[in-house]
C-alpha cells in the first residue's frame, strides 16, 4: 500500500463512531450468588447476561453514567450461619513473675499504694518509693520502709525479684 493510504487511515481513525470503542462483557452469576465479570464465557451452572461498557472518552470533563457498570441488583442474602467465636490468644506477654496479676490490677495497686503478690521490685518502688533499707539474704531480698504517716512495711522478694510476701 502506498504511504498516502496509510496517512488516510491514520487521519480517519479519530472519526470512528464512539460506539465502536464500547465492549460487551459477560456477567456470570453462580447459584451461590457470586458475580464475575469476564470477556470469556461463563462456567457451567452460571447465569449469563451481557453488559455493554462504554469507556471514558478523553476530552470530556467527567465520565458519563454510561461509562460505568450498571449497579448490581440488590437482594437479601442469607445471614451468617456460623456462630461468632471468641478470639484465640496465640501469644501473650509473659512477665517474669508468672502473670499472677494483670496490667489493670497492677496499675490499680500502684495508684492505691498497695503491694500484691506477683508485683516486681520496680512495681513496688513505683507504689511506695525507694526503700529506706534493703536486706539481701540467700536468694531473697527485703525492702524495708520505715514509718511514714503511720505506715511501715517490709516487702519480701523471691530470687526472680517478685513479691512473695509482705509484713
Amino acid at each position: 500500500m502506498p504511504v498516502s493510504h496509510y496517512l488516510f487511515l491514520l487521519a480517519a481513525l479519530p472519526c470512528l463512531p464512539l460506539w465502536a470503542a464500547g465492549q460487551a462483557v459477560h456477567r456470570c452469576e453462580s447459584l451461590a450468588g457470586h458475580v464475575t465479570f469476564t470477556t470469556l464465557s461463563c462456567g457451567p451452572g452460571e447465569a449469563l447476561s451481557l453488559q455493554q461498557i462504554h469507556p471514558y472518552s478523553p476530552g470530556t470533563s467527567e465520565p458519563t453514567t454510561e461509562a460505568m457498570l450498571p449497579e448490581a441488583e440488590r437482594r437479601q442474602t442469607s445471614g451468617n450461619t456460623t456462630a461468632r467465636k471468641e478470639p484465640t490468644v496465640v501469644g501473650q506477654f509473659q512477665d517474669r513473675c508468672g502473670n499472677f496479676i494483670d496490667a489493670r490490677q497492677r496499675r490499680d495497686a500502684i495508684l492505691e499504694r498497695r503491694i500484691v503478690v506477683g508485683m516486681s521490685q520496680q512495681d513496688v518502688e513505683s507504689a511506695l518509693g525507694k526503700p529506706d533499707s534493703i536486706k539481701v539474704r540467700n536468694s531473697s531480698t527485703r525492702y524495708i520502709y520505715k514509718a511514714k504517716k503511720g505506715r511501715s512495711a517490709e516487702v519480701v522478694f523471691d530470687e526472680k525479684g517478685c513479691v512473695k510476701g509482705k509484713s
